[in-house]
């Protein structure tokens, strides 16, 4: 944190359940030279990581459907979200976290990822930097079921579908999940299924 026009005043722990809410008391020198005290709240969940899985010869991909409560109190019937694989960084390097979280969720040992970008994801409020990744895969690569992690309570369904199907489903609002319709765009633009 080098910003001089930033100075943090006060960090307060509002909750620290299942991630950490802060509120940060900070003072913040404008344009104009006058300072302002501001208090924000920041919600510290830890750095993450995403993958699309791809395969060429086939015109496929790989996503996951999940229930995420956020979604169904906001007005999603179901609750149920069609999701690149995705998980925390915990304690890893972003690549070996998707390693990790792509194995657990989609039954895939994949060796060979590309990282394509970084983003915050919503910054207004959720401090995590999001790792994009690409990766290829093939039938042989496939060494479970997948579904997620039992001790994390996961309950993943596992979804091959066809890529220009998985595009189709952003504009019908089938897929409403922005780091999914991400790597889709990235895919797109980029012709990662070209061969």
């Amino acid at each position: 944190m080098n910003n001089k026009n930033i100075k943090i005043i006060n960090k307060e722990i509002l909750s620290d359940n299942w991630y950490t809410l802060n509120k940060i008391t900070f003072e913040y020198l404008k344009k104009d030279g006058t300072k302002e005290v501001l208090s924000r709240e920041a919600y510290d969940r830890g750095n993450g990581a995403t993958i699309l899985l791809y395969n060429k010869a086939n015109q496929t991909i790989i996503l996951t459907r999940q229930f995420r409560l956020p979604t169904y109190l906001n007005g999603n019937e179901s609750g149920l979200l069609i999701e690149t694989c995705a998980g925390l960084l915990d304690l890893d390097n972003p690549e070996t976290a998707i390693k990790r979280e792509t194995e657990e969720e989609t039954g895939y040992k994949i060796k060979d990822v590309k990282k394509v970008f970084e983003a915050y994801m919503s910054p207004g409020s959720v401090t995590e930097i999001l790792y994009f990744f690409v990766a290829e895969y093939d039938k042989e690569m496939k060494v479970s079921e997948g579904g997620g992690h039992h001790d994390e309570q996961e309950n993943i369904e596992v979804l091959e579908m066809s890529f220009r199907e998985a595009v189709n489903m952003i504009s019908t609002g089938e897929i409403k999940d922005g780091k999914t319709i991400m790597l889709l765009q990235y895919a797109q633009i980029n012709s990662v299924l070209q061969n």
